[in-house]
């Protein structure tokens, strides 16, 4: 969602926003990344948030094998890509591949060339399959996507735009159902960043799950009605 300029302190993290690539390791799989920050400015870059809720997913027991798992803003695709890798399933006979996590990948439509090109460039050739890149500018053509049809929505610093957050929580709520579990990794940086938690809160159940203080990135977990925090 984020084609926009976007502002940090002064000479924050230069390096990183202006690399040409960013490399990361998880699920035992060395994962390259293209950036391109001049032209696609935030879509095109590896953000904090990505990074640690990719760690918490590959150490936090959480099973993503045959389970129907969806990405929303996700720029250079690393979560997704990650998602995929861990919900890997199994061979029967070297050629026949079951039991593996279906991982639709989403952003706007000036992002889709850039993210699918680092999703094939990171997936093995017998998981291309089982990750889709699909466009998807939130509240809207939610039609394109079955109503409650994700076990899993993920999203890593996508709550920083006050006039999408309208949008964003339409989007949520169209996909999920009762048995959805939404994964959110932000940072907090401004005020608004808690004006949509507040909105979050109002329809669905909302809870801190884990906390990294050495990237000040907070994950949240939500669902719909009440539930036992059980990851």
């Amino acid at each position: 969602m984020a084609l926009v300029p976007y502002e940090e302190g002064a000479g924050w993290g230069a390096r990183q926003l202006h690399s040409p690539s960013a490399t990361y390791r998880f699920a035992s799989h060395t994962i390259r990344l293209r950036q391109d920050w001049r032209r696609l400015g935030v879509a095109a870059v590896v953000w904090d948030a990505a990074v640690v809720l990719c760690a918490y997913l590959e150490t936090g027991g959480i099973d993503l094998r045959d389970q129907s798992v969806i990405e929303l803003g996700a720029g250079t695709g690393l979560l997704g890509i990650v998602a995929t890798l861990l919900g890997k399933g199994f061979f029967l006979h070297i050629l026949l591949y079951h039991l593996g996590a279906r991982v639709t990948i989403t952003d706007r439509a000036a992002a889709l060339e850039f993210l699918e090109s680092n999703v094939q460039a990171n997936l093995p050739s017998e998981l291309r399959p089982r990750a889709v890149v699909k466009e998807l500018t939130w509240g809207r053509d939610l039609g394109n996507f079955p109503p409650g049809a994700f076990d899993f929505i993920l999203g890593a610093d996508i709550v920083y735009l006050e006039e999408t957050f309208a949008e964003l929580l339409q989007t949520l709520e169209h996909l999920c159902s009762e048995q959805t579990v939404i994964l959110l990794s932000c940072r907090i940086r401004y005020e608004r960043d808690h004006k949509f938690l507040k909105m979050l809160r109002g329809h669905f159940s909302v809870y801190e799950v884990h906390y990294d203080s050495s990237k000040d990135v907070h994950i949240y977990k939500a669902r719909r009605g009440s539930f036992k925090d059980d990851f």
